[in-house]
């Protein structure tokens, strides 16, 4: 049999796609044992490109497709979003107020003590580093008290001192209990008054 482009050849293999004879030169080999004529050859590349970029499209639907639908991650970050803003708004709305008033822990020498530190040194801070000539100055702007309340800071013995800034402690120590003194370096103790175990 000859060859359908050279009537001079023999034909060596067959066109898969049109059965056409065809010699060695004439053949296309695609892939092993698939041989086709120039012309099918070309109809076949043609419809593989076709059927890639069809694919291509396709997939690429789906990776929109993909991006559109919400994973795990986005769940897990609106879920935390909505926790810190709940917990805002009890901090900020809700949960227990703190105390306005010290009246109430002035009946306890200790957390007066304390309390009147914190502000004495409040007063430091906004004041340029001098210290109140008396406790009542610190009265309203600093300790939270009305001026008839200020009895209360009679439980305490205050001075300024040059080196350690101020000496705050309280003025009658139970017998028996460590006396705490605080400055504005730190807290000393000193040793209980006497008819303590």
């Amino acid at each position: 049999m000859q060859c359908k482009h050279h009537p001079d050849r023999v034909a060596e293999v067959f066109c898969t796609s049109c059965n056409g004879p065809l010699c060695r030169e004439c053949a296309e080999e695609t892939s092993t044992g698939e041989f086709y004529c120039y012309e099918c050859a070309m109809l076949h590349s043609v419809a593989e490109i076709g059927t890639s970029i069809r694919d291509k499209r396709k997939k690429g639907e789906e990776r929109r497709e993909t991006k559109r639908r919400w994973g795990p991650f986005r769940y897990f970050v609106v879920l935390s979003c909505v926790v810190i803003l709940v917990m805002w708004g009890i901090i900020i709305f809700g949960g227990k107020r703190p105390p306005a008033r010290t009246t109430e822990f002035a009946k306890k020498g200790r957390v007066l003590l304390f309390m009147v530190d914190g502000a004495i040194k409040r007063y430091a801070l906004y004041e340029g580093n001098r210290y109140p000539e008396q406790l009542t100055d610190l009265i309203p702007g600093y300790l939270p008290m009305r001026q008839d309340e200020a009895s209360h800071l009679e439980k305490l013995s205050y001075r300024t001192d040059t080196k350690a800034g101020y000496r705050l402690s309280l003025a009658r120590a139970k017998p028996g209990e460590m006396n705490i003194v605080l400055t504005a370096t730190g807290v000393e103790y000193t040793a209980p008054s006497g008819g303590g175990a």
